[in-house]
């Protein structure tokens, strides 16, 4: 792993509060989320950075090194960023750069503000990532990050971004059309406590949020695929495995989706952009259009238009701050 910006920052967070899970809820992780990247984190710098117990976490004599670099570097970095981004916006030409990846609306966000303003230009970049996409936001070299969380799960604050929430989704299970439940209109979490499962990385809490689901059905997942979409599909259509996915996902020849009884996770889908950037002058014009692009994209799913019927909390009436 090689070294990154965001780690030293989580390097500082963990100093600066005294412990993992106050870290932790400073930069809206989960608390085994971020334990696992500070041992990350450690292992490519050789050795602990901190002593863990009951008091807290206190740095270590490496800890105090790379806290010692940090502290310069980190605003070193934001200054560079700002002006950057200040520089960037000072040009004539529009242009409006998306990150984010699996998005059932990125398509239809740029059909309509390219229908809006013909002559910008439009570019997309794809993460996994919620922080990256934030950092790339902060740094200038994006205007809008769609982004998805679990649950009430919200992005770290530390990128001083402003997000808004488009829609508020339940998670589907994908099975082939084969499958003993594939006929059943929702799948109890725990008729699947056998099977394999596939789903798509990410660095937030769905995992844990998984986890917990299953637990509370009664189980524990076995084997997890995490993969990308197209390799999900096919283990799924291979039968190796069912796999978590979008509402919104209009399933391939050959497999179905359907909905979980309970609606056990739910899944929140963010556009953000910088306060003070140019892009925001036209946010709630962008945020207008995801909404547009999420509503036509139930046009091309009767299955969940039909279950949102019958579950009004989700949808895209759900848009609050986040």
């Amino acid at each position: 792993m090689n070294l990154e910006l965001r780690h030293l920052k989580v390097v500082c967070a963990i100093a600066e509060t005294g412990s993992v899970t106050k870290a932790a809820s400073m930069l809206g992780l989960a608390q085994p989320a971020l334990t696992a990247q500070l041992q990350r984190i450690e292992r490519t710098l050789g050795g602990p950075l901190f002593e863990r117990d009951r008091r807290g976490a206190r740095p270590t004599a490496l800890g105090e090194l790379v806290l010692a670099r940090s502290r310069v570097l980190l605003p070193a970095m934001k200054g560079l960023q700002d002006e950057a981004a200040r520089l960037a916006g000072t040009g004539t030409a529009m242009s409006y750069r998306f990150g984010g990846v699996n998005s059932p609306i990125l398509g239809g966000i740029l059909h309509r503000l390219g229908a809006d303003q013909p002559h910008a230009q439009l570019s997309t970049y794809a993460s996994w990532y919620v922080d990256e996409l934030a950092q790339m936001v902060l740094g200038g070299r994006l205007d809008y990050a769609l982004a998805g969380v679990c649950g009430d799960a919200t992005p770290s604050t530390e990128y001083a971004l402003t997000w808004r929430t488009v829609s508020v989704d339940p998670v589907f299970v994908m099975l082939p059309e084969a499958h003993p439940l594939a006929a059943a209109t929702e799948v109890p979490l725990d008729a699947l406590a056998d099977e394999h499962w596939a789903a798509a990385p990410g660095d937030g809490c769905f995992s844990e949020c998984f986890a917990t689901a299953c637990a509370r059905a009664g189980f524990t997942p076995r084997k997890i695929y995490e993969t990308d979409i197209r390799s999900c599909i096919d283990l799924v259509d291979a039968g190796e495995a069912v796999a978590l996915c979008q509402a919104t996902f209009r399933p391939v020849s050959g497999l179905v989706v359907r909905p979980m009884a309970g609606a056990p996770l739910r899944w929140r889908l963010l556009l953000g952009w910088h306060p003070d950037a140019p892009a925001a002058r036209i946010a709630d014009q962008v945020l207008g259009h995801a909404m547009s692009a999420y509503n036509d994209s139930l046009d091309r799913n009767s299955l969940y238009r039909t279950w949102l019927e019958q579950n009004p909390n989700f949808g895209v009436q759900q848009m609050a701050a986040a």
